[in-house]
């Protein structure tokens, strides 16, 4: 009787458990059966409850499994069939293991209802099964970087919500499959997918015409060294979204469609090493064109064609071997963008002219193994690479450096710097970080197969793209300190190669959840490097060595202890289970609840860790550390109030001066909505954009530290306020630091914020005269959802208010750039934008004239600036101001496009907008002596977050 008393208890305990469980018990199943196949799984699977528990790389939805992620883990073992049980997952990443190994097994088609499947950089062999094309759900579907073999399958047509196919770099074979009839599909059928990714095969034929149509949406066609033939089809320039182009290296032939031209979108068109033959396409229409590869193919003997000097987008033209003949026109190197010109081994004769308007871009023209005769550099002294070797002009002037083989560069192309500070000689392994602290970062090359730029020492792209990185890992799922890049360098098949290390956050070693983490990064695709400059890429992560965790599952071993220790396990022990759970759950309740009533509650200020908040670059303040710094928070560090409360200068101990934002009691907002803000602004990190430091939250206080700008608002030095006197030159570089600063919030800031409130007075000037964007209070964030626009209150500062947003309450990135088009004006006329009843925009156009000097607008503009050869350039500025002042939102460039015309602006006037400013505020004329013009101390500052209403007047101190 006893014994069936406990044994009814056992049974009863068992089905308490399951139910008190947080993961349906298949799915459970399915996981721990994992266990056996896979070795070197993280160190918590295994350890109570999937979901509830949250093992490493598991992501779940209610009870359901939902995800599973475990990219650059070191796995072992196959795909097996325990995966294909788990009937709700929807992302499955198991990139960068090269010891997950064996076929792809045709079970994946079980898998409903995945969206990504990821296997990237495995060594998965074998074909592709059919059935990959029975997930109608699937969007992405990455199997780059194996050793596929056999035909593509047919029924990835099926797959209608595809955007992103990758089988490159694998052993595919045969010929691209299209459709045959209504019931049989093709990869034609895919006319809603982005991206063709198929380079680096064996796939052979020719390239089906029924493959492209109008329909279609692709932005990346990538089929380069393969083993096409025929001529590429004139249904190609049917897909007028094109922007990458990759046929190069394989075997076409016949004469080139002359529709390319109609694909006005394409940045990068590679077509070299081919047997094209027949002539060169008109390419006019390619406005959008910055890279052209058609080296070594067997176009007709053809002149240097006309329509070369069109191609303003321009960056690098590569042909080589390709029968070109005549005269370079000088209108072509003329160029703005040019940066790469390398025509080796044609015909090309006559007179090289290189004139006073050469692009300053120029870094390379390479014209070895021509017939030019003669070279007339009236316009030099030249800093670019002139190589002239091998031509008729080389023995008469044999003595010039153009006439020898440049030595290999010797001078180290990009890699990031330290952040202010001195590196450490680090041991074991560790490597210093920017941020000079010594770590085992995690690394990876990244791979571009497309790039928007050829001069490898420019230091402007790498530097945007080290922000982007910068930008999205500071994001709080991710514990990355900063990143490091270094490197750059061109592999054989043309694509950029560029090694990449990210430094952990507060720790010197990363955790499995976090190598996840940031690989799936990379591998789903979810980080996009700034397209501007940069294509398509791959990444390959490094195995990591030093992962924090406990060590790992490493046999099937782990799973017998388990069934071992289950099965001889006391009723006692089982009961005491259920009690820990049921514990453990209400623990976690009360938990919850405490969060939603404190933020903070389990966060340690002093160490900066722990999920809330999630804080990179600002740091939590005490009360008494603040009262210190401030003297009492005394009158005479006392720079500014408002309705929001008071602004404070501090003297942190280190000596830096911030300046301290304290709000009133009357202005106090949630806790919640002031850690979420805090949170924003400390993943804001720009050059151009005021820092935010630190925080204050207790004793009731709500205080927010910036950095301090020393030399006011850019309003107050228009307005003669501040005695700085800004020429020309200064104000070109004020705006161009401005549209910086706004183009990072717009087009590198993850997700994208539009400011709403940009002005004079929330551009601030350091010492070096260098703009600042303040004043984050009317901020919004552009969601995933909110792509186009954010219906909202209509918020900002009348005169900068864009009429479009004011009548219809849509907000975009276009309102941001209206505001700074009336900034732009300001610069120009030191006219605030409504004065006496005079509205500036209005004023502007009714006065323009285009046929006069100055556009007729003498009497408008500030007569400080001093025209003439000074001041070239002013016209093109008011002519972007006044673009950016167009009524349609659609008529305005982007913020990334006013700061590349400003820094042509910039160039024209023989300025270089990547230079810092060369004397400090001080040493300007006029400079106001005795007076501390503080960044906050515009009657007009307004803040609608932690300090929602005005500052008034500051007095100076």
């Amino acid at each position: 009787m006893g014994s069936a008393v406990w044994l009814f208890l056992l049974v009863v305990s068992v089905h308490i458990y399951i139910i008190a469980a947080a993961t349906n018990p298949d799915d459970a199943s399915a996981l721990r059966s994992l266990m056996g196949e896979w070795k070197n799984l993280p160190s918590n699977w295994g350890s109570g409850d999937p979901c509830d528990d949250q093992w490493v790389g598991i992501e779940c939805s209610d009870t359901r499994v939902i995800s599973l992620k475990l990219p650059n883990m070191k796995l072992e073992g196959r795909l097996t069939g325990d995966v294909f049980s788990l009937s709700e997952l929807q992302e499955l990443d198991l990139s960068y293991n090269e010891g997950i190994t064996g076929s792809l097994p045709s079970a994946i088609g079980n898998l409903k209802k995945l969206i990504k499947l990821v296997l990237v950089g495995c060594r998965f062999f074998g074909p592709i099964p059919d059935t990959i094309g029975s997930l109608p759900q699937l969007r992405d579907l990455s199997l780059n970087s194996n050793g596929f073999t056999g035909s593509i399958p047919r029924s990835i047509g099926n797959l209608s919500n595809l955007y992103w196919l990758d089988l490159a770099d694998n052993q595919l074979d045969g010929e691209i499959p299209v459709s045959d009839g209504p019931t049989t599909p093709g990869l034609d059928w895919l006319i809603n997918t982005k991206h063709f990714h198929f380079g680096k095969n064996q796939l052979s034929g020719p390239i089906p015409s029924k493959l492209f149509s109008s329909e279609m949406t692709l932005i990346h066609l990538l089929f380069e060294s393969n083993r096409f033939s025929g001529a590429l089809p004139s249904t190609l320039g049917l897909v007028n979204t094109l922007e990458v182009i990759r046929f190069d290296n394989n075997s076409l032939n016949g004469e080139l469609p002359s529709n390319l031209n109609n694909l006005t979108s394409v940045h990068d068109l590679f077509l070299s090493n081919n047997e094209l033959t027949g002539p060169l396409p008109n390419l006019t229409g390619m406005s959008s064109l910055n890279t052209l590869y058609f080296s070594n193919n067997s176009f007709n003997s053809t002149d240097v064609p006309s329509w070369f000097p069109t191609l303003s987008s321009l960056t690098t033209l590569v042909m080589e071997d390709t029968q070109l003949t005549g005269q370079i026109p000088a209108s072509f190197l003329n160029l703005p963008q040019l940066e790469t010109v390398i025509l080796k081994h044609n015909d090309l004769n006559g007179t090289l002219d290189i004139g006073p308007g050469v692009s300053n871009q120029l870094e390379t023209i390479d014209l070895q193994g021509n017939f030019i005769t003669d070279f007339n550099d009236t316009g030099g002294p030249y800093t670019f690479k002139l190589i002239l070797v091998d031509n008729p002009v080389c023995p008469t002037r044999a003595a010039n450096t153009y006439c020898t083989l440049p030595p290999p560069d010797s001078v180290p192309l990009y890699s990031t710097v330290p952040m202010n500070c001195q590196p450490y000689s680090c041991s074991s392994g560790q490597i210093s970080s920017p941020m000079c602290r010594c770590a085992y970062p995690y690394s990876g090359t990244l791979q571009f197969r497309g790039l928007f730029f050829s001069d490898l020492r420019n230091r402007t792209p790498f530097e945007s793209f080290e922000q982007n990185l910068t930008q999205f890992f500071k994001m709080p799922e991710f514990p990355v300190d900063s990143v490091s890049l270094k490197n750059p360098r061109m592999d054989p098949y043309q694509y950029l190669l560029l090694d990449l290390e990210l430094f952990p956050y507060s720790q010197d070693r990363f955790n499995r959840s976090a190598v996840s983490k940031i690989a799936s990064a990379f591998s789903s695709q979810d980080y996009k490097p700034p397209d501007m400059y940069f294509g398509p890429y791959v990444f390959g992560g490094d195995p990591y060595e030093y992962f924090s965790d406990v060590a790992a599952h490493s046999s099937k071993s782990s799973t017998g202890i388990t069934i071992g220790a289950a099965a001889g396990a006391s009723v006692l022990f089982v009961l005491l289970v259920f009690a820990g759970i049921y514990a453990y759950r209400q623990r976690k309740r009360a938990q919850r609840a405490t969060l939603e009533s404190n933020p903070f509650a389990h966060w340690d200020p002093k160490k900066s860790s722990g999920s809330i908040p999630q804080l990179k670059g600002a740091r939590c303040f005490s009360f008494e550390e603040l009262k210190k710094y401030t003297h009492n928070f005394s009158d005479a560090n006392d720079i500014g109030s408002g309705g929001f409360g008071k602004v404070y200068r501090g003297t942190l101990s280190t000596g830096e001066l911030v300046a301290i934002k304290r709000a009133q009691q009357g202005s106090m907002q949630g806790g919640l909505e002031f850690k979420t803000e805090i949170e924003l602004l400390s993943r804001v990190h720009h050059k151009n954009v005021v820092s935010l430091l630190g925080f204050c939250f207790e004793r009731g206080e709500q205080m927010l530290i910036y950095e301090y700008v020393p030399n006011g608002s850019l309003s107050d030095s228009l307005s003669g306020k501040s005695g700085i006197r800004l020429d020309w030159s200064r104000r070109l570089k004020i705006a161009i630091g401005a549209a910086r600063g706004v183009a990072y919030l717009h087009e590198l800031a993850n997700p994208p914020i539009i400011h709403r409130d940009i002005k004079s007075d929330n551009i601030l000037l350091d010492e070096l005269l260098n703009a600042k964007v303040a004043d984050f209070g009317l901020s919004k964030l552009m969601s995933d959802g909110e792509k186009s626009h954010v219906s909202t209150q209509v918020k900002g500062t009348m005169g900068y208010l864009d009429p479009e947003y004011y009548m219809s309450q849509q907000l975009t990135e276009k309102s941001d750039v209206y505001s700074f088009g009336v900034l732009m004006l300001e610069i120009v006329t030191s006219r605030r934008p409504i004065e006496r009843g005079k509205y500036i925009v209005r004023e502007v156009r009714m006065s323009m004239d285009k046929s006069k000097s100055l556009y007729n607008l003498q009497q408008i503009l500030d007569q400080s600036i001093g025209f003439g050869t000074s001041s070239k350039g002013l016209e093109r500025f008011v002519d972007l101001a006044m673009r950016c002042v167009e009524e349609s939102g659609a008529d305005r460039p982007t913020m990334g496009e006013v700061v590349k015309e400003i820094e042509d602006i910039m160039q024209m006037s023989g300025m270089n907008p990547n230079a810092e400013s060369a004397a400090s505020s001080a040493t300007y004329e006029d400079a106001a002596k005795g007076t501390d013009i503080h960044p906050y101390s515009d009657e007009s500052f307004t803040y609608s977050g932690a300090f929602p209403v005005s500052v008034t007047k500051i007095q100076p101190h």
